[in-house]
C-alpha cells in the first residue's frame, strides 16, 4: 500500500503542476487578447473558449492535490468537543461519503465523456474543440479524488487534526 500511496502522490502532484503551468498561459492569453483589442484590432476568437476549458482543467487537476494536502475548509470546533471514538467514526463517515460522491461523479463524468467521444461532437464556439475535452478533466480529477479519500478511509492519513492549539494560543 505504501508504494501505491507514493505513486498516487506523484500522479496527484504532477496534475497539480500541470494546473499551475496553465495559469500563466491563461494570463498571457488574456493580456494578449485585451492588448490587441485596445490597439483597435480584432483579437483571436479562440481566447475565451480556450480559457474556459483551461479553468476547468485547473480546477479538476488541482482538486486531488487539495484533498491530499488538506486544503479544503474543515470546521473542527464542534468535533473537538466530542470523544475521540466519535471523532474517528465521524471522520470515517465523512471520508466514505466523499469517496462515494467522487465515485458517483466519476461514473457520470465517464458516461458523458464516452457519449461525447462516441458521437464525435464538436464544441463550436470561437474554435472547434472536441466535446469530450470538457469531460476528460472531470473523469481524471474525480478518480484521483476518490483514491485520496480512500487512502483517508483506510487510515493511511488523517484529514482532521483536532489540534486547535495554534488557534487557542493566538486568541
Amino acid at each position: 500500500m505504501e508504494a501505491f500511496d507514493k505513486a498516487l502522490e506523484k500522479a496527484v502532484t504532477a496534475l497539480a503542476y500541470v494546473a499551475c503551468a496553465v495559469i500563466p498561459v491563461i494570463f498571457t492569453g488574456i493580456v494578449i487578447d485585451v492588448s490587441i483589442r485596445m490597439m483597435g484590432y480584432t483579437p483571436p476568437l479562440f481566447t475565451s473558449s480556450v480559457v474556459e476549458y483551461m479553468l476547468l482543467y485547473i480546477a479538476m487537476f488541482s482538486a486531488p492535490w487539495l484533498v491530499r494536502e488538506k486544503g479544503h475548509v474543515a470546521i473542527e470546533a464542534v468535533i473537538t468537543q466530542l470523544p475521540a471514538i466519535v471523532q474517528r467514526f465521524l471522520a470515517k463517515m465523512v471520508y466514505l461519503v466523499c469517496m462515494l460522491a467522487s465515485i458517483l461523479f466519476t461514473y457520470f463524468s465517464w458516461q458523458l465523456f464516452w457519449e461525447a467521444w462516441d458521437s464525435g461532437q464538436l464544441d463550436v464556439r470561437g474554435v472547434d474543440m472536441p466535446y469530450w475535452a470538457q469531460f476528460l478533466p472531470m473523469v481524471i480529477g474525480f478518480v484521483f479524488i476518490s483514491l485520496e479519500f480512500f487512502m483517508y478511509l483506510i487510515g493511511r492519513r488523517h484529514y482532521y487534526s483536532y489540534d486547535l492549539g495554534e488557534v487557542k494560543d493566538s486568541v
